[in-house]
């Protein structure tokens, strides 16, 4: 008797093994279908609150991705570029906007036209889909106005045409922003003229540091009285109370200002592609925009909006932004110049 119950207990066992090993929901209960993967390249401490959002409005899990700080938005680029033929991620969602189109330039990407981008200018978005851009920043100069005076364009100049640029400076072009900044400028002229640009900076002794935030606080501290800098990092030196003033940095014939929109795109083939349209439709929502407007960062708005909803501050960012150059020739070589910038010392 007992023999019979320890072979009818084995079997109910082997039965309940048999049925937990069959195809189906995962041991979690998690439907796939309810997962969304995300590459992030956007400061975790302003994405976060946003993909926690997502979630609870959805029931979409999200498995997000990010990256260090230095090189987060190359380094997610490139991981991109090497998953290309077996997918991992379903959205990319880009701080800026160059590696993205590059992406888009080798297949990466598959178009997706949010309801939502539709209030998106189409300076910010591509026209097929593959990438619309939203929540911008600007390359600005940020100055020292105890070292500095007047604080004006005019005396950027003066202080641009001088002998020594020792109390200049400019962070690494082989990431971050300055690399869309050194694509423009390629864009515009060529890459000759770029090399021999950047080359000169060097010669005249300009401080060459590894990012934005360093180049704040040179400034702000009066190490430096002038640096590049982006409007988010500039807004930390002005809420921190240091005497500086930003002005935006302008390109070209038509002195252009370089605004740099965060992107997001679908990933070609991805593993979860009705849960990445449900995650692009929410992220390219006007109350994203503004949510970022209000935090510490200052992020553009770059669609429709309430105007009344925008904090004072980012009001004139938007006109500057207004002014912006069109990305596409940056874009074309943005490839050379990242090339260029990686077989050279960037200091030398």
């Amino acid at each position: 008797m007992r023999t019979n119950i320890a072979i009818a207990l084995t079997i109910l066992l082997l039965v309940g093994l048999l049925v937990l090993m069959q195809p189906g929901e995962p041991p979690d209960g998690t439907d796939e279908s309810q997962v969304v993967v995300v590459y992030c390249a956007h400061d975790a401490s302003f994405a976060r609150p946003i993909i926690d959002e997502f979630e609870r409005r959805s029931g979409i899990r999200v498995e997000v991705r990010y990256d260090e700080e230095a090189s987060k938005s190359l380094g997610l680029t490139r991981l991109l570029e090497a998953e290309k033929e077996n997918p991992r991620c379903d959205v990319f969602w880009n701080n800026q906007t160059l590696g993205t189109m590059r992406l888009q330039a080798l297949g990466t990407l598959q178009p997706y036209v949010s309801p939502n981008a539709e209030r998106i200018g189409s300076r910010f978005k591509d026209p097929d889909g593959y990438w619309t851009g939203f929540a911008g920043r600007l390359r600005v100069w940020l100055l020292n106005t105890g070292h500095v005076s007047p604080a004006n364009e005019e005396t950027i100049r003066q202080i641009l045409a001088g002998d020594s640029l020792r109390r200049v400076t400019i962070a690494k072009a082989q990431f971050g922003t300055t690399l869309s900044h050194y694509s423009v400028i390629a864009g515009l002229t060529s890459l000759r003229d770029l090399q021999t640009w950047h080359h000169d900076l060097i010669d005249r002794g300009i401080r060459v540091v590894r990012g934005n935030s360093m180049t704040r606080d040179l400034v702000a501290e009066g190490v430096c009285d002038l640096g590049f800098t982006d409007t988010d990092d500039a807004f930390g030196a002005i809420d921190s109370g240091h005497p500086v003033k930003m002005l935006p940095v302008r390109v070209g014939p038509d002195s252009q200002t370089i605004c740099i929109p965060n992107s997001v795109a679908m990933i070609k083939h991805c593993p979860h592609p009705d849960a990445a349209k449900a995650f692009i439709d929410y992220l390219l929502r006007p109350e994203t925009e503004l949510r970022l407007a209000k935090s510490s960062s200052r992020q553009i708005p770059l669609g429709e909006v309430e105007s009344e909803s925008v904090p004072q501050e980012v009001r004139g960012l938007q006109d500057w932004a207004a002014d912006a150059i069109d990305l596409s020739a940056a874009a074309d070589v943005n490839s050379h110049v990242l090339e260029w910038l990686t077989s050279e010392n960037i200091e030398k």
